[in-house]
């Protein structure tokens, strides 16, 4: 099993940037894929980044340039950097790693005001 806590989110203007973050604990030597998922109201949940086992990354076009999915195996933590941030990046943000099966964050809110 692995726990993932996520901090972070928040409230930003057009154009700003935040950080999130995801700290593992638990079997986090049996991480393989990690990533980041977002929902936002009325919305299909969209995968917005994907790193894995070999560190190769893949992003939503939608985000593409503008996140950076990036993680410091020392802290068992990952992070999802996030730049010129759009109001139509609001959303729930939930991190996850794979094991065995997948792990989910708690979520965090993101909102961007235009």
């Amino acid at each position: 099993q692995v726990q993932l806590v996520e901090s972070g989110g928040g409230l930003v203007q057009a154009g700003g940037s935040l950080r999130l973050s995801c700290a593992a604990s638990g079997s986090t030597s049996s991480i393989a894929a990690i990533g980041w998922y977002r929902q936002a109201p009325g919305k299909q949940r969209e995968l917005v980044a994907f790193m894995d086992s070999g560190d190769s990354t893949t992003y939503a076009d939608s985000v593409k340039g503008r996140f950076t999915i990036s993680r410091d195996n020392a802290k068992n933590t990952m992070y999802l950097q996030m730049s010129g941030l759009k109001p139509e990046d609001t959303a729930v943000y939930y991190c996850f790693a794979r094991t065995s099966y997948t792990n989910w964050g708690q979520g965090t809110q993101v909102t961007v005001s235009s």
